[in-house]
């Protein structure tokens, strides 16, 4: 395995598009739908089918098929979506974390995260194929997130099925209530578009408000660099989410701030473990920000995150890892994860180089994966 290099135009467009071959060959995408959360390299096999990831699959496919009017990524996206579809548990009226053929995974879990991400893939879905089960789908989500997860102080961040009870916090991000949740609450401002609820434009910014009064603590509760970077990666959760509120000062702030943050870490401890979804993630925020007079955009830092992004490609014969991006390096080495949220992130990130670098982004932000 070797990573990439080099940053032309045409290096750029072959990782993009290699990336979608990679969503429909590899077997990411399980017969019954479902992406796996990663395929383990060493073992040459996939992790469970999780509804997240299923729910970054969708985003991308679409993403893809927007791109190249390749009706195969419809197809692929169409897939996922039922899948997504059928994982939801009508007894529970949950979205559960993980799925596994006999309906017994090991454990009985659902995320807020999760829930965000997954409505607004299958928001998007519908708004491509006009079938109203995808919106259905998303509203029982955003209905879960709102009845299941809020609470009078923050948002728990993972429940218990089949009882709904909150999970004790720990130290790990995903475990606990924090300003990366505000990007799933964008689900909740994509559905109040479609109902005209205000109900949930307030509880996205109630999950705003939270944002932008805990955030400039999120990076310090990690134990050490390894655990910081992981936490840089849903950072950039929160940044990505302040782009919808570019008209409040306090967003402006934290956003121009949190770039500049987000950058100078991931290049302190890049030596020590660098996530490609990392570089990926605050390209394309700094790319946004910029095209909608957010921030100045650094375009040495960006070209240097975008050649770092394309630098985790997988170049190898094997099927089942060519396209994908690794998930990331330790001191140098690659990980041994073809991961399918990196591989989403640096794609969109790198096909938005490559339109900025020809004359212009022409990617919406309500496209972001």
């Amino acid at each position: 395995m070797s990573p990439a290099t080099g940053i032309a135009s045409s290096a750029r467009s072959a990782a993009w598009r290699e990336a979608g071959e990679w969503f429909l060959r590899s077997g990411i995408q399980e017969p019954h739908g479902g992406l796996a959360r990663y395929h383990r390299i060493s073992e040459a096999r996939n992790a469970r089918a999780s509804t997240e990831i299923t729910g970054y699959g969708v985003s991308a496919c679409l993403e893809l098929h927007e791109r190249t009017a390749d009706p195969r990524y419809l197809g692929a996206a169409r897939r996922a979506g039922d899948f997504l579809c059928r994982a939801w548990d009508e007894r529970c009226g949950a979205m559960p974390f993980e799925w596994t053929p006999d309906g017994d995974p090991p454990e009985r879990l659902t995320y807020f995260f999760d829930n965000g991400i997954i409505a607004r893939a299958l928001l998007r879905l519908w708004r491509a194929t006009g079938e109203p089960r995808y919106r259905r789908a998303a509203e029982l989500c955003a209905e879960s997130m709102e009845r299941d997860f809020v609470n009078s102080h923050d948002i728990h961040p993972v429940l218990e099925l089949p009882s709904k009870q909150p999970l004790p916090r720990d130290g790990r991000w995903s475990r606990s209530s924090g300003c990366y949740q505000l990007k799933s609450a964008l689900a909740w401002l994509e559905v109040a578009a479609g109902s005209g609820e205000q109900r949930l434009v307030a509880l996205f910014d109630r999950a705003c408000d939270f944002a932008l009064g805990t955030h400039s603590s999120f990076l310090d509760a990690a134990p050490d660099d390894r655990a910081r970077m992981d936490r840089l990666h849903a950072y950039c959760y929160f940044l990505e989410a302040l782009l919808w509120r570019g008209d409040d000062v306090r967003a402006r702030k934290a956003l121009a701030e949190g770039i500049a943050r987000a950058g100078a870490e991931l290049r302190r401890i890049r030596p020590v473990f660098e996530r490609s979804d990392v570089n990926a993630q605050l390209l394309r925020v700094r790319l946004w920000a910029h095209d909608l007079g957010l921030a100045p955009l650094d375009e040495a830092a960006a070209e240097e995150e975008a050649r770092q992004a394309l630098s985790f490609r997988m170049t190898d014969a094997d099927p089942r890892l060519r396209g994908c991006f690794n998930f990331g390096a330790h001191e140098g080495r690659l990980s041994d994860y073809a991961n399918p949220v990196s591989t989403a992130f640096c794609m969109q990130a790198l096909a938005m180089w490559e339109e900025f670098t020809r004359g212009g982004l022409k990617t919406p932000v309500d496209r972001l994966i």
